[in-house]
């Protein structure tokens, strides 16, 4: 059993996304710092209640900064998020920000924390951000070790209790078998009393040459 605090590669045969994953580090401490303000950015948006000068306020600020990025902007086979292996959820704005423990070539164990930018309502998580995390650990799984890509043909998930914010849960997820072009991969989130909150099933299938 291989241990490792850093995600699986899950595209190892392909040569350009793995020259991307061995430079996952572009960027240093601070664009880990701008992720990670970002972040805390979006859990305080999320429920605020400003009043209509503070809005304004930070409407602009934020309307300055969009500009100072777009200087830099980055085509897809450069960008740095999502390829940061370092970081919470590969560093991708989108995902929960989970962190894989343990890893073996057909199973790994991670946790995750949903904060208030997640809420749905009633102290849980939205019923659409645990989908989030499956389909990105899924396509770690199902696409380890595996040469060429696989794609989310389906993703089904079962909800047994709410998926509560601002807690660490823990998760798991494995590569069940493989025919042919086809994956198949499941997993389960556990509350912290280690319940399962949801359990997810998915199918992957890898491309066919020249698809996208």
């Amino acid at each position: 059993m291989v241990t490792t605090n850093r995600p699986l590669n899950p595209w190892p045969e392909d040569e350009r996304w793995a020259q991307l994953h061995a430079d996952a580090h572009r960027g240093g401490a601070e664009y880990h710092q701008l992720l990670t303000a970002l972040r805390a950015l979006q859990d305080q948006v999320a429920g605020a209640t400003p009043p209509p000068e503070v809005s304004a306020r930070i409407a602009t600020q934020l309307a300055a900064l969009a500009g100072l990025l777009a200087g830099h902007r980055a085509g897809e086979a450069e960008r740095w998020d999502g390829w940061h292996t370092d970081l919470p959820g590969r560093g991708l704005p989108v995902l929960p920000p989970y962190v894989i423990d343990e890893a073996t070539e057909s199973t790994l164990r991670g946790r995750v924390t949903f904060s208030r930018f997640h809420l749905g309502g009633g102290g849980a998580a939205h019923g659409g951000t645990p989908p989030l995390l499956f389909d990105d650990v899924f396509g770690r799984m199902a696409n380890h070790g595996y040469p060429g890509v696989a794609r989310t043909a389906y993703l089904k998930i079962d909800y047994r209790r709410i998926t509560p914010i601002d807690v660490e849960l823990q998760f798991r997820a494995s590569r069940d078998r493989v025919e042919g072009r086809k994956r198949w991969v499941s997993g389960q989130l556990f509350t912290a009393d280690g319940d399962i909150a949801c359990e997810a099933e998915g199918l992957f299938i890898q491309l066919l040459p020249g698809q996208p």
